[in-house]
């Protein structure tokens, strides 16, 4: 046995001995709404991700792409929806030069 695994068995012998009485039962605090309301979902073993997830029959894909520093904080000056407004300028710059329909 190699001395993680050898460690780890000598601490869950220590957990195993230790005795847990009514004492230290009224000591862990009782679970309240807020906790469940912000505890993970789990459905058959796989952790369900919260969030807002993808719109119904977008056309939208994520990539990762490379974009020079100060064109990104020119269109995050301009606050909230800049990467929708970036993607419009690229359809439209796409257009314009007949790469799209």
């Amino acid at each position: 046995m190699n001395a993680r695994k050898s460690g780890l068995q000598s601490d869950l012998v220590k957990v195993n001995a230790k005795h847990t009485g009514q004492f230290d039962r009224n000591e862990i605090p009782e679970l309240g709404d807020e906790f469940f309301q912000e505890a993970d979902e789990h459905h058959a073993g796989v952790l369900v991700k919260r969030g807002r997830g993808r719109p119904a029959g977008s056309n939208k894909i994520q990539m990762n792409l490379r974009i020079d520093i100060d064109v990104i904080e020119a269109y995050k000056a301009q606050g909230e929806g800049w990467q929708t407004r970036m993607n419009d300028a690229l359809r439209d710059w796409a257009k314009s030069h007949g790469m799209m329909g």
